[in-house]
């Protein structure tokens, strides 16, 4: 008997070493992040930018229209000795009669398994590898969603979800050969038919579409909050959206 022990050994090696290997595979033979999310200074993307906020005295959301251009515009080292990209929006109107205006700005931060993003001060996971379907991630870990002082407990235990992977998408009559959807949230809640008469209800949904070789093609964010009590019922302050949607990019 004891002369079969080194081929069992042996053969038990080999299959953990195989096994290894097709871990290491299943885990990266996926698309790079740069795939989806290329980062280069002086890469610009014009954008439809429809803005969903609050009516007068709460009790109606309506959209405003603009065109947005994100231009990546330096790099930079963070305070982590990592890589990052400053991105400044500008927005005008739809007509483009009046002047680009500065409106924000972005940080993006590329490292060996994510893509972090800041906006207005909150630090997202915007992708993370494997980019195939089905695969998840808590996107939020960043940002405080738990605390009393926190504006954006709405935000807590968003897991984002790839979906859709490698497959077409149009946006605006174009058509993206490769893609990947990132369905961050899609929640209603109590999950009935919204009608002015309910006591309370919140919603918030939130997908990003990213194409192959060019970025982010589309964004859709909502979140709102209707609330009766007390009276009268209207929309919470905090409720707002935005739909991005690709023009161009150079």
């Amino acid at each position: 008997m004891k002369r079969y022990l080194p081929c069992i050994v042996s053969f038990c090696c080999i299959v953990a070493l195989l096994s290894g290997c097709s871990k290491e595979t299943e885990n990266y033979n996926t698309p790079a992040l740069s795939d989806y999310f290329p980062l280069q200074t002086g890469r610009a993307f014009i954008y439809r930018l429809d803005s969903t906020i609050i009516a007068p005295f709460g009790t109606a959301l309506i959209v405003h229209s603009y065109l947005a251009k994100d231009t990546i515009e330096s790099t930079f080292t963070d305070n982590q000795g990592r890589a990052s990209y400053r991105i400044f929006r500008f927005i005008r109107d739809t007509s483009a009669i009046q002047p680009w205006r500065f409106a924000a700005t972005y940080v993006a931060t590329p490292t060996r398994e994510s893509v972090e993003y800041v906006d207005n001060n909150m630090r997202f996971v915007k992708l993370r590898l494997p980019i195939k379907d089905d695969y998840s991630f808590k996107a939020h870990s960043f940002i405080d969603t738990k605390s009393l002082n926190s504006t954006v407990n709405y935000l807590d235990e968003w897991e984002y979800r790839y979906q859709n992977t490698g497959l077409a998408y149009t946006v605006l009559n174009k058509t993206y050969g490769e893609t990947v959807q990132v369905l961050q949230q899609d929640e209603t809640s109590p999950d009935i038919v919204f009608s002015p008469g309910i006591a309370y209800q919140q919603r918030n949904y939130s997908i990003e579409v990213y194409a192959k070789g060019v970025g982010l093609i589309y964004k859709e964010f909502l979140h709102w909050i209707w609330d009766a009590n007390p009276p009268p019922a209207n929309y919470d302050d905090n409720s707002y959206g935005i739909k991005l949607r690709l023009i161009n990019n150079y």
